[in-house]
This record gives structure tokens, C-alpha cells and sequence, in this order.
């Protein structure tokens, strides 16, 4: 387990923090699970026993136990960061949760990619006149459809473990009669994820059944992918092992990615709008205008924009040293104006880069590339799923955007493109 922790979250400014430090790893024993500065485990925490522990609902649970805590110390305000890993991969859910999609989606990737398509252009959510992107996958050549469907099944399971905690969440703020004068904001930082992880053809770990020796209940979990559950049933990886459970290791694959992110291409790692695109919901009763409640708001904003925004909101001083520390300047803008019905002044372009994949959003257009491919040009308003490549025929406008886009990467400490993999490369395994 790590020993330093300098950049942990107590040590950048926050009282209270309850998470994994690592990122990734099973729902029902996470590895490097932290209260505060202290690694614990889930099986021997005196001050969190719900059985079965469950990596979503104890984010929750902690969510609404801070919010009540906070309220007792004072009612000072605060900033509370929610950060669910759900629904990364595996795709592990609680039985009773995904006991609802039982059945669902039997029908297969086109179906459902069709029906979400059709709901998103009646809610407003999509122009009609976007081309829908190529279908990923063909369910017809699924040799395990049953498989396929349980992935999904999972997933969806996920989300709604997911969104019942947020109903706690919402609730501890209304037992503080604070729900109408905070800030909400839920958003997901990445389009659908089209990895791989554990569908190998041949099995990849642990096959066969043979138990192993429990862990005891006080032992740290060491590695992201599990060898074994802690009764001691062998973590299993492959093809056609059904996901859900604590001794399973899945992601869902390209063609449910291709269905989570209807209608636009691509996915997680790169920048098109499959990778990059969604969207961000905001609660506020006490400052949205009640004609803007409720509303659809189209212009473009970035990540980067939450902290500028919850520094103007909070009327507070953005420093630039913090003990003596020079502090990176903030980069977005604040998104206040929306909220409140005034237009959105963005003096400069958006930037991208994510593994050496690349783009630029500059009003309407939009500038992408996948790593080491030419630029591509796309109008947003007419095209926003990237069917239409416009390069060719604005070539200006190319040259100055991706100029635009090398003077902002040497200035945001991007370059050189590639240099990510000596990181990896060069960063010990675990943690």
C-alpha cells in the first residue's frame, strides 16, 4: 500500500474524506479502501458494517453521514466531492438490483441503440438531423447472447444503485433543510467504455473452482483485480462468466459501449464526442430562476469550468500561492451565467488531449484527432455525431485551430504527445 500521502485528500484542503486512493478494483472488497489518512478494510471497520458491503452504497452512506455531521459542527457551508466509481468496470451489482433488468435486454445492441435514439430526439436531448454512427457490433454474431445480456443487465444495475444513493443523499440535505440552497452538480467524466477487461476468449484467471484459504476479515486488499473473494472462492476472468458477483472480474464491452453513448462515435480515450461527451445536471431551487428550471442548455462546457464556477459562487478569492506553493491558475469559467439566464462569455477555445488522442472546440467547431491521424473538422450545430468530415474543405480554419490547439499543449505541459506510456512504463505495479 502506498506510505505517502502528501496528495491525499486531507492534504489538499478537505476535513473528511472516505474512498479508494487507487481507483479501479472490485465493488465488494475495493483495494487501498481509506477513511481519512487510514487504509481500512471494508470486513473490519467499526464504524461501517453493512453487509454485503457494497463499494456504491457505502459512498452514499458516507455521503449523507458527512452531510449530517457537518450540520452539527456549526451549519458552516461546505463542499461535498461524490466521487462513485460506478459503473466502471467489473460490473458488479447487488443481486436485488439487477433482479430488475432481468430480461431487458435480450433484444440486442441495435434494438435498444434504436429506442434510446428515438427517446433522446423527443426529449429535445438530440437534433433530429444528426446521422446516427455506425453500429459497432452485430448481435446475431453473439455466440453468447445470454452472456451479452447479463453484461448490460449488471451495468444497469449499477446505475441504479447508483441513483438510489443519490436519493440519500438529496434526503440528508433536505433533514438539514439545506436542499434548496445547495449546489448540486452530477455529471460522468468520460463517454462508454469499449475495454475489453476480463472477456478474453480463453479463460484469463483462476478457471478453475478450487477454493482457496479465506481472507481474515482484517487483511487489506492488495490488488485491483482480486485473486479471491474473502471466503475464498477464486476471482474469475473470460468469456461467458457471468458478472455481477464478488468472485467475477467483467467489463460490458464495445457493443454496450456503442449503446451507452447513442449517437455519437467512439468511446472512453479518445475525444470524439463518444469519449468526451456528457451531460451536466444542475440543482439549485434557491438561485435557478424558475423559468429555467427544467431547461436544456446547449452551450459547450468542460470539467474545468466546475471549480471556476464554485469559486464564484462561493464569492471566494481563487489564490495564486498556497504556503508559499505557487497554485496552476484556474483554466475554465464559471457557468453561473447560465444557471442564472444570462449568456455564457468563454474568451477562448476549449482544449482536449487524452492519451495522445486530440481536439479543439471553438464555438461551433470543432478540431479532432486519434493519436498520430490528421486533424478532422466538424460544424457541432449541424453534425454533432462526427459523420461529415470538414477539413478538406476548410483547411484555414484547421491551420488555425490546431495552431490554437499546440500553442495551449506547450503551455498545459502536453507535450510531447506520447510521453504518458514512460510515465506508465516507469510507475511501479499496485499501489
Amino acid at each position: 500500500m502506498r506510505k505517502e500521502r502528501h496528495n491525499w485528500p486531507l492534504q489538499r484542503g478537505f476535513d473528511r474524506f472516505y474512498g479508494t486512493i487507487h481507483g479501479g478494483g472490485s465493488f465488494y472488497d475495493p483495494v487501498s479502501l481509506t477513511r481519512d489518512n487510514t487504509h481500512i478494510s471494508p470486513y473490519a471497520d467499526p464504524e461501517y458494517q453493512h453487509k454485503p458491503f457494497y463499494y456504491t452504497d457505502a459512498i452514499s452512506d458516507h455521503a449523507a453521514r458527512f452531510i449530517a455531521e457537518h450540520d452539527s459542527r456549526g451549519g458552516k457551508p461546505f463542499f461535498l466531492y461524490v466521487a462513485y466509481t460506478t459503473a466502471h468496470w467489473p460490473m458488479h451489482a447487488l443481486e436485488k438490483d439487477v433482479a430488475k433488468y432481468h430480461g431487458h435486454y435480450d433484444r440486442g445492441y441495435e434494438p435498444i441503440r434504436r429506442a434510446r435514439l428515438d427517446r433522446a430526439r423527443e426529449l429535445g436531448l438530440i437534433d433530429p438531423s444528426w446521422q446516427l454512427s455506425p453500429q459497432a457490433e452485430d448481435w446475431t454474431a453473439v455466440d453468447n447472447q445470454a452472456w451479452e445480456a447479463r453484461c448490460m443487465e449488471v451495468y444497469a444495475a449499477m446505475i441504479d444503485c447508483m441513483d438510489q444513493g443519490i436519493g440519500r443523499i438529496v434526503a440528508a440535505l433536505e433533514a438539514q433543510d439545506e436542499l434548496d440552497n445547495t449546489l448540486i452538480f452530477f455529471l460522468q467524466d468520460n463517454g462508454g467504455c469499449a475495454e475489453l477487461m476480463g472477456r478474453a476468449r480463453k479463460p484469463a484467471r483462476n478457471a478453475a473452482q478450487s477454493p482457496l484459504a479465506p481472507m481474515p476479515n482484517d487483511a487489506l486488499q492488495p490488488d485491483m483485480i482480486p485473486k479471491q473473494t474473502r471466503d475464498g472462492r477464486p476471482v474469475r476472468q473470460g468469456y461467458g462468466v457471468m458478472p455481477g458477483g464478488p468472485d467475477t472480474f467483467i467489463g460490458y464491452g464495445r457493443g454496450w459501449a456503442n449503446v451507452s453513448n447513442t449517437p455519437f462515435r467512439e468511446y472512453k480515450h479518445w475525444v470524439h464526442e463518444g469519449g468526451i461527451a456528457t451531460p451536466l445536471i444542475v440543482h439549485w431551487p434557491a438561485a435557478i430562476p424558475a423559468e429555467r428550471r427544467g431547461r436544456l442548455i446547449s452551450d459547450p462546457g468542460h470539467l474545468i469550468d466546475i471549480m471556476a464556477t464554485c469559486v464564484d459562487v462561493a464569492r471566494a478569492t481563487y489564490p495564486a500561492k498556497v504556503e508559499g506553493r505557487p497554485v496552476v491558475p484556474l483554466e475554465g469559467v464559471s457557468l453561473r451565467p447560465i444557471i442564472s439566464g444570462q449568456p455564457l462569455k468563454r474568451p477562448g477555445p476549449i482544449f482536449w488531449e487524452h492519451e495522445g488522442n486530440r481536439a479543439v472546440r471553438d464555438g461551433k467547431w470543432k478540431l479532432v484527432a486519434k493519436e498520430n491521424q490528421p486533424w478532422e473538422l466538424y460544424d457541432m450545430e449541424a453534425d454533432r455525431t462526427e459523420m461529415n468530415d470538414l477539413a478538406a474543405k476548410h483547411p484555414d480554419r484547421v491551420q488555425q485551430l490546431s495552431s490554437a490547439w499546440d500553442t495551449w499543449a506547450a503551455r498545459a505541459n502536453v507535450l510531447p504527445l506520447g510521453a504518458w506510456r514512460a510515465e506508465v512504463r516507469k510507475t511501479p505495479q499496485g499501489l
